[in-house]
């Protein structure tokens, strides 16, 4: 269906004896645009559940802007750095989100910014969504002092209010998570925990253990796995006996959720957070997704899959386009709406870019602050050269 766009610049096309293929600007102002629409999204698979998320979702213009503009930004963010990498800017471990936006995106749009969340790896997504400047994550992964961490925390370790970070230990985050809950319910202030963890994380058993306790105390707690096919260079069908990750809490209740839609994500987290508000406890969510990357930026990716594969993945699943296609069909943006904010972005991960590159390194003396035990000892066999340093916290 042509936009109203189309049709007027081909109307004056057609009135200034212009090739319909011209380029007319054309402004349009904002009653032009549809201000809100309903969509059909994909039934959830329940488990333990009578009721899940609704079949049907709302959204605004002004929504569908702000989720594709925190899409898009990280895409740009985790595309930079993956050129930094292979520059050899940026050094060690590095996980990157694209293909992965949609989780993010769509799980805080359903809950407060009050509330907790704790993640894996590959956190850079979560570090933006939690308030963190592009410049700062960037300026973490290169290890320069204006970082997130003061350039001493990496890839893995950004924090932010509310927001414990990427763990390096493979489901080490999890209990964490439930004790982030259990501190919730403690202090009766009607928060949760969001907890993630992968599918490669996902046979770990301090998981189970951590279910246990969360479904014994119904702790506030949602759980999730972002289910992105592969752990490492391994299929989830070669890891797991039950590739059925939203059941896998057994006594929990479970949904499954496509990833890959930002609306999805959205009315399963909403569905999700007024569960464990309610007081019945924890919920588990499968979020089906899939990374655009190899496992780190160690890993072509290409090995254990195929380049088809993924390039179907972003043929007829890309969340960003999913969105864009979705608001563009129904008038609720132009074309050139998008490109504007495309631009806007590419500029500011550019700018974040170049401080990343130009801001100092932490100095020397810094090595010893913040840590958690203020005077350690430092007379130990080989830290002679360290023992001038002192802990500022």
């Amino acid at each position: 269906m042509k936009t109203m766009l189309t049709i007027i610049s081909n109307a004056l096309c057609r009135m200034t004896g212009r090739n319909a293929g011209a380029r007319v600007v054309v402004s349009r102002s904002f009653a032009d645009f549809t201000p809100q629409a309903t969509f059909n999204i994909k039934k959830c698979d329940l488990h333990r559940l009578e009721d899940g998320p609704p079949l049907a979702a709302e959204l605004t213009r002004d929504q569908g802007l702000h989720y594709y503009r925190t899409m898009q930004t990280v895409r740009r963010m985790e595309l930079k750095a993956d050129q930094l990498y292979k520059q050899k800017i940026i050094r060690g471990f590095c996980h990157l989100y694209d293909g992965q936006e949609a989780c993010a995106a769509g799980i805080e749009a359903a809950i407060n910014p009050t509330d907790h969340l704790i993640t894996a790896y590959r956190a850079h997504g979560y570090t933006y969504t939690r308030g963190v400047a592009i410049k700062e994550i960037l300026a973490e992964l290169t290890g320069r002092k204006g970082g997130v961490a003061k350039g001493k925390g990496g890839s893995m370790h950004m924090y932010a209010p509310h927001f414990y970070g990427g763990n390096g230990i493979v489901g080490a985050q999890v209990p964490l998570g439930a004790g982030i809950a259990l501190a919730c319910q403690y202090q009766g202030n009607n928060q949760l925990c969001v907890t993630l963890y992968g599918d490669g994380a996902a046979n770990q058993g301090q998981l189970f253990e951590s279910f246990n306790m969360a479904a014994l105390w119904k702790l506030p707690c949602i759980f999730i796995c972002e289910n992105n096919k592969y752990g490492m260079g391994t299929s989830v069908e070669r890891a797991s006996a039950s590739t059925d990750y939203y059941k896998r809490g057994d006594f929990i209740p479970g949904i499954r959720v496509d990833g890959m839609d930002v609306l999805c994500v959205r009315e399963a987290t909403k569905f999700a957070a007024d569960h464990c508000r309610a007081g019945k406890g924890p919920i588990i969510m499968e979020l089906q997704t899939y990374r655009y990357h190899g496992h780190s930026m160690s890993d072509p990716g290409v090995s254990y899959r195929t380049r088809d594969e993924i390039q179907e993945v972003r043929t007829k699943s890309d969340p960003i386009s999913l969105l864009k296609e979705r608001m563009l069909s129904n008038n609720m943006a132009s074309v050139e709406e998008f490109k504007e904010i495309d631009v806007d972005i590419r500029k500011q991960v550019e700018e974040a870019a170049q401080f990343a590159t130009s801001d100092p390194e932490p100095p020397l003396d810094d090595l010893c602050n913040h840590i958690f035990y203020n005077n350690p000892p430092l007379e130990v066999r080989g830290t002679n050269p360290w023992s001038k340093l002192k802990s500022v916290s």
